[in-house]
């Protein structure tokens, strides 16, 4: 299949997606264009008005000229002026905030973009599939009614059927489309949180501007539909990737780890499938520097893609062995293994995507001098995610780690939440048994293998172990019967999740048509499912700021827990910012009793739909905390510093959006989790 260029499906040649709220302004270009800025938006002292091409709209000399250029649906401009003429109103439009301006457009043939905020779908496993209507009221009526789900249903039937609905005017595609790997844009025009009997929710307009081609085959229908996906799902590949604690203590965990992984070889061998099934195996310990001994903090026995069976891997685990030296703490560099595993392992090779964390100890918390990444638990799980990675942890609740148990435990539930099965993926094992151990990787490796061979006969996952074996559906929310059951429950969920993943990304499955529709940002049959999750298109110079402004904070309370006594943290932060800030008469307000009304981040946090803990803190809050309290809140901003080094050094993350964009330009679609 050929595939449209990024360029040409996005149809947004010069998007240049720019948080003016989070960014400074270039003094030199504005005065080589008569100083001319952007129009600000109604009530806001920082933000530009912006807009988005409708599909027809055509960029003219002067307003009501006849010809013009017709643009590519959704490019984004700034506006420079607004002028009525015959009764219509147009808009001096230019691609960047500097005073370049291009031409006028009617106003009627764009869109208003008040955020750089746009939607990503969640994986459409073990949920609904998320319906697009006509107008907010619909929406409305039935998320308020008392069974939403049971008014839905009808709806949701006749359009999965491809029959046509008075209120309906899109429907998510079946497969899951994964931003990271196949960028498209839903932004968000507007947001209203809504209270309803069953919980709170959102209620969003958005546009579509992924525009369909003429080989786009979500256009192909019907019956020869089903042997196209039956092709590529038998492709489908699948891998498990121990992260494995490699000190004194483990020794029996390796060496059985090694034993399943032998047998699953076997099988794979025995059944034809050594192309489809791969195990690689990263190894940890903890800092080298406080303890030579221990000879490294993280290494890669076997890259998954670089292994060719059984025997050849466990060739390369041979020389693994546990650490003769004791660590200095009893927590290890967990989070360090996990990271060399997810970014060391070219995971675009895989369909299924397994990451199994084997420990018997805390991890190091980041604040601790020994940390080698500096990040927490929820950093390295959006990572994870960000990859499409089910990130697990065999926990070995051993007697000498019995004072170690909850803390670890309770690190450990945060780092494996997953969405899909709506739980941590975290299997204590009692007593550190060796053999329940075992008979849980070994239950594991069997389970990947089921699906890679249901996979290669064009089978696609059932969504659930017991689901498989049984007329009568299960429910998504029921608790296993036993850690076994759970196992293989929770394997099923990721396997049918990460094979609509797969065929998204092999039968290039993009958003819906160009249109305006409104959408609930949960399921109705399960509210607690998300649908959708937020995200906000930064450029690297934006994130950049970001961080100095992050920074910057960071610094001042470092500063104000010295002084302690003699210093008022804002007071502080007003001498020592006036640099980052958007809006110096900000920094001038006596009467600002939060951090976002000191003008840092401009208005941009201020209208998203994110509750933030640092613009929200207050002089009152920050004398009120104790030490620790205060210790903790400057550790979470140290952890989103190192996060965003992450994303900004990454190449692979950062999309062009045009083939001229400046590097500085680029974007990348940050969950809005991420944000200070």
């Amino acid at each position: 299949m050929t595939r449209t260029p990024l360029a040409n499906i996005l149809t947004v040649a010069a998007l240049s997606v720019v948080l003016w709220g989070l960014s400074g302004l270039d003094t030199a270009n504005r005065a080589l264009a008569e100083n001319r800025e952007p129009l600000l938006m109604p009530g806001k002292n920082t933000l530009f008005q912006r807009v988005l091409t409708r599909p027809g709209a055509v960029l003219v000399e002067t307003p009501g000229a006849a010809g013009g250029e017709v643009q590519p649906a959704m490019s984004q401009y700034y506006v420079y002026e607004r002028r009525d003429d015959a009764g219509l109103e147009w808009l001096l439009v230019g691609e960047d905030s500097h005073g370049n301006t291009r031409g006028w457009i009617d106003s009627s043939a764009t869109l208003p973009w008040k955020q750089q905020l746009a939607l990503a779908f969640t994986n459409p496993a073990n949920r609904g599939r998320t319906l697009f209507f006509d107008s907010r009221e619909s929406v409305l009526d039935l998320v308020n009614r008392e069974a939403p789900e049971v008014a839905v249903a009808p709806i949701r039937e006749a359009v999965e059927s491809g029959k046509n609905h008075p209120e309906v005017v899109s429907i998510e595609p079946e497969e899951y489309i994964d931003i990271s790997e196949n960028f498209y844009l839903l932004p968000i025009l507007q947001a209203e949180e809504v209270v309803t009997h069953r919980g709170n929710l959102r209620v969003l307009e958005v546009a579509s501007v992924t525009a369909k081609g003429e080989d786009d085959p979500l256009t192909e229908k019907g019956p020869e539909t089903k042997p196209k996906r039956i092709a590529a799902l038998r492709t489908f590949t699948a891998t498990i990737v121990f992260v494995i604690d490699s000190t004194i203590s483990m020794g029996p965990y390796i060496e059985r780890t090694k034993e399943a992984v032998r047998r699953v070889y076997d099988r794979v061998e025995s059944e034809g499938l050594l192309d489809q099934v791969k195990f690689g195996l990263v190894a940890y310990r903890s800092s080298t520097e406080a303890v030579p001994g221990l000879e490294y903090v993280a290494q890669v026995y076997a890259d998954p893609t670089k292994v060719k069976d059984g025997p050849d891997f466990l060739a390369k685990v041979a020389e693994l062995k546990p650490a003769t030296v004791s660590s200095a703490r009893f927590d290890e560099d967990a989070y360090a293994g996990v990271m060399t595993a997810i970014q060391s392992v070219d995971w675009s090779e895989f369909g299924g995507r397994y990451l199994v964390l084997v420990t018997d100890a805390g991890a190091l918390d980041p604040e601790n001098e020994l940390s080698s990444t500096g990040l927490g638990a929820n950093e390295v799980r959006i990572e994870a995610e960000q990859l499409g990675i089910a990130l697990y942890t065999m926990h070995l609740k051993t007697p000498n780690g019995r004072g170690n148990h909850g803390s670890a435990e309770r690190q450990y539930k945060t780092l494996t939440r997953n969405a899909i099965v709506g739980r941590p993926l975290y299997y204590s094992v009692e007593g550190g048994d060796v053999e329940t151990f075992g008979t849980i990787v070994d239950r594991l490796g069997a389970d990947m293998v089921q699906q890679v061979r249901a996979a290669s006969r064009g089978e696609l996952a059932a969504g659930t172990a017991r689901v498989a074996d049984s007329d009568t559906p299960a429910d998504p929310t029921e608790e296993p019967a036993d850690l076994q059951e759970q196992v293989s429950s929770d394997a099923a969920l990721l396997g049918h999740a990460m094979q609509l993943a797969y065929l998204g990304r092999v039968q290039g499955a993009r958003a819906p048509d160009l249109f305006q529709a409104w959408l609930t940002d949960r399921d109705f049959e399960n509210p607690e499912r998300a649908t959708t999750e937020v995200r906000v298109l930064l450029t690297k110079n934006q994130l950049s700021d970001m961080r100095d402004v992050v920074r910057t904070i960071l610094d001042t309370g470092e500063e104000a827990q010295d002084q302690v006594g003699t210093a008022d943290f804002f007071d502080l932060l007003r001498s020592s910012a006036a640099h980052l800030a958007r809006d110096p008469n900000q920094l001038n307000r006596q009467d600002a009793t939060r951090l976002g009304e000191l003008g840092l981040l401009g208005e941009y946090l201020d209208d998203l739909p994110y509750r933030s803990d640092v613009m929200n803190l207050t002089s009152d809050i920050w004398e009120e905390w104790g030490a620790t309290e205060q210790e903790d809140f400057l550790d979470h901003l140290r952890r989103k510093i190192r996060h965003y080094q992450i994303y900004h050094d990454d190449g692979a993350r950062w999309v062009a959006l045009s083939p001229t964009a400046d590097p500085g330009e680029h974007v990348y679609p940050v969950p809005i989790e991420a944000l200070p």
